[in-house]
């Protein structure tokens, strides 16, 4: 597996001692699991979002970028995820990794400092070159979206301007 070195540092090292960085929880892991830093435990209510503080800053290398993913446990278990999955912390910025929150679930969720509230994925970034064209290349699919794949052949379609197919 390929290893990228990324610059990690605590905003506040001596306020972080009973925290650890963000870890592997196994071999073949994908995303780093990450925490809350909190002074004090934060309820997120039912329908509630909020930003939560990592304490740490990192210096991602030009080429790639680092996605902040929701813990499944967390989505499957309490309807706890992250608002705007996958963000995206881009090679450029410097400032504190956070995590905004959302509670899809029914119940009250206590965070505590700590708590495991996401993971970080490190991603290669590719850009796009875009080109002005007048016409683009027919596909099967064509213009039909938002539920449109997997109907089947021999079903009528109504695409998204309206025409049957």
């Amino acid at each position: 597996m390929k290893e990228v070195h990324v610059a990690f540092k605590w905003l506040e090292p001596e306020q972080s001692t009973d925290l650890s960085l963000p870890t592997y929880a196994t071999e073949l892991a994908a995303g780093m699991d990450v925490c809350a830093v909190l002074s004090e435990p934060v309820v997120l209510n039912p329908g509630e979002r909020r930003l939560f503080g990592c304490g740490f800053a990192v210096a991602i290398p030009s080429g790639y970028e680092m996605q902040v993913r929701p813990r499944s446990g967390l989505a499957t278990k309490h309807g706890i995820t992250v608002i705007n999955a996958p963000g995206t912390i881009d090679a450029d910025y410097r400032g504190e990794v956070k995590v905004g929150l959302i509670n899809l679930g029914q119940q009250p969720y206590t965070v505590q400092r700590g708590d495991r509230i996401a993971q970080l994925v490190l991603a290669p970034v590719v850009r796009a070159v875009l080109q002005s064209a007048t016409e683009l290349p027919a596909t099967a699919r064509g213009t039909g979206g938002f539920g449109h794949t997997g109907l089947g052949a021999g079903k009528e379609v109504v695409d998204s301007t309206g025409g049957r197919r």
